[in-house]
């Protein structure tokens, strides 16, 4: 049994039709007759019930078809995979990020895919969550590097960290000593902060522990990325409170990183992606990546 007679045993039982079934499939319609009964013959039952008024499926037929098709449909989605692997080698590799991840880690895997996937084109995106997580579910990300919750049924999420929360000063703020000082400090200063539409997670865990100290934020400014946030601080506008990692990735500038060891609230820093996407670079990313700790 080949290919060519599920093909030809496919299209006659769809059009029931000997002789539409063999234009369709550009033969005529004797070898189209034969090639069934080989088929017939080959697994000893009747496909089809033929005379001169009608063609109709056996109930043999009717199951073979059943299974005929699910065939062919389990056939187009290899080769569809196959594309998507053989694209994972040589295409574009599209990886969503936060502001707030600390990006040298994220260098040091681009480098080592390099050389894994030397003709694959690795293309960053700084995306808030929010959008990170649509894009990744319309299939226009691979890979997001993102803060939980991750709310959707279509990613699957692989912890990576968890981010304690530490308060952000300007260099040279008069030193604090406990947390009721601290309180004090951040009841009277201006903050600086996310807008609640663009991180609205963020922003509630901002107001939770403003709240456990005993005051609501003063929210003076907003800006759209970490590194904005931290260059206002740092001129002394104001305050902020903003995951510890940063520290890492932004201790050259001049500002203080306090931190709040009594209020155990963190941020999980996750991967999410698509379980359904087979590409081969998306495994290995997701391999070494969640190797790497802060």
């Amino acid at each position: 049994m080949e290919l060519r007679h599920l093909s030809y045993f496919k299209t006659v039982a769809e059009e029931l039709h000997f002789t539409k079934a063999a234009t369709k499939l550009f033969i005529s319609q004797p070898p189209l007759s034969r090639q069934i009964k080989e088929l017939e013959e080959e697994l000893g039952v009747k496909l089809f019930i033929r005379n001169n008024k009608r063609v109709a499926l056996t109930n043999a037929g009717k199951y073979f078809k059943n299974e005929v098709d699910n065939l062919f449909t389990r056939l187009e989605e290899s080769k569809e995979v196959v594309r998507k692997i053989h694209e994972g080698v040589s295409g574009e590799f599209k990886i969503g990020y936060i502001s707030s991840v600390y990006q040298s880690q994220l260098a040091e895997i681009l480098k080592l895919m390099h050389q894994e996937f030397p003709y694959l084109k690795t293309s960053l995106f700084e995306v808030p969550t929010l959008a990170q997580i649509k894009a990744l579910e319309h299939g226009d990300l691979d890979v997001g590097i993102l803060r939980a919750p991750v709310l959707s049924e279509k990613l699957k999420v692989e912890s990576l960290f968890f981010d304690p929360f530490v308060v952000v000063t300007p260099l040279g703020t008069h030193k604090i000593g406990n947390e009721h000082e601290l309180a004090d400090f951040l009841r009277t200063s201006p903050f600086i902060f996310f807008n609640k539409t663009f991180a609205p997670q963020y922003n509630q865990k901002l107001v939770e522990i403003c709240h456990r100290l005993g005051f609501s934020p003063d929210i003076t400014h907003e800006a759209n990325n970490v590194h904005s946030i931290l260059q206002l601080v740092e001129a002394g506008l104001g305050v902020s409170i903003l995951p510890l990692s940063l520290k890492k990735q932004y201790g050259q500038l001049n500002v203080s990183f306090i931190e709040i060891s009594d209020i155990p609230i963190n941020t999980e820093v996750v991967l999410a992606y698509k379980e359904s996407n087979k590409n081969e670079a998306l495994n290995w990313f997701i391999r070494h990546y969640t190797r790497l700790k802060i």
